[in-house]
């Protein structure tokens, strides 16, 4: 996203993606930080009243070795510090899916799916 100008799209959708960026698993680099610069410029390149869809695995946040991250939620909202939560969703380590959830009510899950859009 480099490349990209600050709030010139209108419409992003990182889905599953996330939580792979700098575990070195697909030929990338080690960067313990990878996925926190890509969230960050995916709210940088957002325009104002656009929208991000985003979806990585929640709960208990650790980094599952040679596979991917698992995060918190609030470290998520955290990170996307800049942009306003529009709705979440969520479907629960039971397979049950919550379609108008509270993102703190999924911290305690093994690995649940987080479903966030968000707004600038």
């Amino acid at each position: 996203l480099a490349g990209i100008q600050d709030d010139s799209v209108a419409s992003l959708s990182s889905l599953h993606a996330v939580e792979h960026f700098g575990l070195g698993r697909y030929g990338d680099p080690v960067e313990p930080d990878a996925c926190f610069r890509a969230m960050r410029a995916l709210a940088r390149v957002l325009q104002p009243g656009g929208r991000l869809y985003f979806s990585v695995p929640i709960g208990i946040e650790r980094v599952e070795f040679n596979a991917h991250r698992v995060f918190a939620p609030d470290t998520i909202l955290r990170t996307m510090g800049a942009l306003r939560l529009v709705s979440f969703a969520a479907i629960d380590d039971r397979d049950q899916f919550w379609p108008d959830a509270r993102p703190a009510a999924f911290a305690h899950e093994q690995f649940a799916c987080g479903l966030f859009e968000f707004t600038k």
